[in-house]
């Protein structure tokens, strides 16, 4: 959202913004604003609906970066702070097949501090959003667990997608994930964060577990170029993805996310077949773009 604004984003999230420092080849670096959270948080904006990213950044050159591409999303630049901290970072040394190195320690992710969020946040809020690195990342995750506690107890709906990496072998963060996923009204993961998270179980049996921990709240599997699944009380709904010339796959499950937010936050009478097909729409307007592209609801619509 743009200085001078006023009125409260629908939806918010929470979690890490950060620095993609990507490998072109030899000694080259190039630089690209990212982070799950954000990612998520940008995507539902060019979507059209009014959305924030709450978390730190620094006031260095990167943060600066992450700043000017908020503003130029439409971002709610309220819940986007600046700390004297450096700019997390994500090395990527290896783009096929992707291989992460972060360096977060003391970064100005961990500063974020709910207190400066603007008043009446929680009553203006239709979703929160949670997951990527920032659940595994003390302090910062006991800060998010609180502010995911006062979203419930104001009635904003919490959705989570864990977006498995490395930094989640944290031996704290198991249990940070089940109290997430209990408390959670839309759950999504991939095949392979199945994997990651339910190494010795089979997607039926990681499901059933899922479903000891939150009986209610849909539950969306996404599967690729295979399209993704659709897991709620009423059964199970398989959607195939939209056929598009694939550039690279980067942001496409925080694209759909954002899609299923939005259709969530638009139309919250619709059917969740409904939303998550606007998800896979956004998800292969990403694809057919380089990056973490966030699609525009033209782009959406007329595929």
């Amino acid at each position: 959202m743009l200085p001078g604004m006023t009125a409260l984003p629908l939806i918010v999230s929470a979690g890490e913004a950060l620095t993609d420092l990507v490998t072109a080849g030899g000694e080259h670096w190039t630089a690209h604003s990212g982070g799950a959270g954000w990612n998520v948080a940008r995507a539902c904006a060019q979507l059209g609906v009014p959305s924030a990213f709450a978390g730190a950044v620094g006031q260095d050159n990167f943060g600066d970066d992450l700043w000017r591409e908020s503003r130029k999303a439409g971002l709610d630049l309220r819940f986007l702070q600046r700390v004297e901290a450096p700019t997390l970072l994500a090395v990527v040394y290896s783009k096929s097949p992707p291989r992460y190195r972060f360096l977060g320690e003391n970064s100005a992710d961990l500063y974020f501090d709910p207190a400066r969020l603007p008043d009446g946040w929680l009553g203006a809020a239709r979703w929160l959003h949670v997951g990527g690195i920032s659940l595994a990342r003390p302090p910062l995750a006991d800060t998010l667990l609180g502010v995911l506690a006062a979203a419930k107890k104001a009635g904003v709906r919490v959705s989570f997608d864990p977006n498995a990496r490395i930094t989640h072998r944290h031996p704290d963060y198991p249990a940070v994930f089940a109290s997430v996923v209990r408390q959670a009204d839309l759950i999504k993961l991939s095949d392979e964060d199945l994997a990651f998270f339910f190494p010795a179980a089979s997607e039926e049996d990681a499901l059933r577990e899922l479903r000891g921990l939150n009986p209610r709240s849909p539950i969306v599997i996404t599967r690729g170029a295979a399209g993704a699944s659709l897991y709620h009380p009423a059964g199970r709904a398989d959607l195939p993805s939209f056929p598009v010339k694939v550039a690279d796959t980067v942001g496409a499950g925080d694209a759909l996310c954002a899609g299923l937010l939005v259709g969530a936050t638009e139309r919250p009478e619709a059917l969740w077949t409904d939303h998550l097909r606007l998800g896979l729409r956004a998800a292969a307007v990403t694809c057919a773009h380089a990056g973490a592209y966030a699609p525009t609801r033209a782009e959406v619509d007329a595929l």
